[in-house]
């Protein structure tokens, strides 16, 4: 775990760091994508479990096992980035092709880009819960956190955990009030925010994680859990890949092997989750033991999948609160349609 982050009380720097990144997606609607020649991907991740398949596809090169099958060797570019608004400039400003972030940034990125650049997922990266956790003992609901408590998410008012907040906030105070919760929340990257919570001593007293952060700080027995998102939707995909229509259209053979070789990978880490964990630790370098890894993935209710799963009630949510301006009939609209996946929500 690293070291605990040096923190609050300077909270400023979150918020010039939210204002530059907002300005860049701002600015990145208006400047063209660049779109990679066939033959090359440049992909873009973010930190945990959740993100496994494609450590999978780096793993076995399957990327490139299928880009032969076609007749094509795909140059692969891998690239680490942290919270949605990074990874939808990264996208628009044509710096990367497949873009890895939450739901939450998915729909914004569709919304703003209707009509013009057409942004849509590819697939989702399989179904997780994710948790709100805290350490402070006085807050058992969201109706607990206060003006001296500060909640960590990836991203504030974008990353899908800021978005999820904000539906738990309308469930309870209505839809007028659904971004009651977000003067409490500030953008750190999910390990830093964990080694926060876990040595206590600062402001920070909440943090919307995902896997095996979550677990992780959850080993603390000052920590607990005040949300599950499962309770929120039930089952659902949290994290998926996303990409510009005109990438897509372009290099036909490269995105057909990328949607093959991740149709594996899900497969394949759902069908041998020890291999998967193998996997996990290798290429990422995580600092957590491999049984305890093993416990995590061995979840019931983590499914590793390509079809996305209640994703809809967010967007329709989105929309009816003012989020985004254009509502989809349903998740084809801001999904590909492609041969994976076939089914989904």
């Amino acid at each position: 775990m690293p070291a605990p982050f040096a923190l609050l009380p300077k909270l400023g720097r979150f918020t010039t760091t939210l204002g530059l990144s907002l300005s860049l997606f701002a600015s990145s609607l208006l400047a063209p994508a660049t779109a990679q020649a066939e033959g090359e991907i440049r992909i873009a991740e973010q930190f945990g479990i959740v993100y496994l398949l494609l450590n999978v596809v780096r793993d076995q090169h399957l990327i490139e096992k299928h880009g032969k099958a076609e007749g094509l060797d795909i140059k692969v570019d891998w690239t680490q980035l942290s919270g949605g608004s990074a990874i939808n400039d990264a996208l628009l400003s044509g710096s990367v092709d497949i873009a890895g972030a939450g739901v939450g940034p998915l729909l914004t990125i569709w919304d703003r880009t209707y009509g013009r650049q057409n942004v849509k997922a590819v697939a989702s990266l399989g179904n997780f819960p994710y948790y709100l956790v805290s350490n402070n003992p006085k807050v058992k609901t969201i109706a607990d956190f206060t003006e001296q408590d500060r909640i960590a998410l990836p991203a504030v008012g974008v990353s899908v955990q800021s978005r999820y907040l904000q539906y738990a906030a309308a469930k309870l105070w209505g839809d007028k009030e659904f971004n009651r919760l977000d003067k409490y929340t500030v953008a750190v990257p999910h390990p830093d925010a964990t080694a926060a919570l876990i040595a206590g001593g600062t402001e920070l007293t909440g943090h919307f994680s995902n896997p095996p952060f979550q677990e992780q700080a959850l080993e603390n027995p000052n920590v607990h859990v005040v949300l599950n998102s499962y309770d929120l939707f039930g089952p659902n995909s949290p994290t998926v890949l996303f990409a510009t229509e005109k990438f897509r259209n372009d290099n036909p053979k490269t995105y057909k092997a990328f949607v093959e070789a991740l149709a594996e990978a899900a497969d394949f880490a759902q069908k041998d989750k020890g291999a998967a964990a193998d996997t996990y630790l290798r290429v990422t370098k995580a600092k957590i033991d491999r049984a305890a890894l093993l416990k995590i993935i061995d979840n019931p209710q983590f499914e590793f999948t390509v079809t996305p799963k209640n994703t809809y009630p967010l967007a329709e949510f989105l929309h009816r609160v003012g989020a985004i301006k254009h509502k989809p009939e349903s998740w084809k609209d801001y999904f590909f349609q492609d041969a994976k996946p076939l089914q989904g929500s």
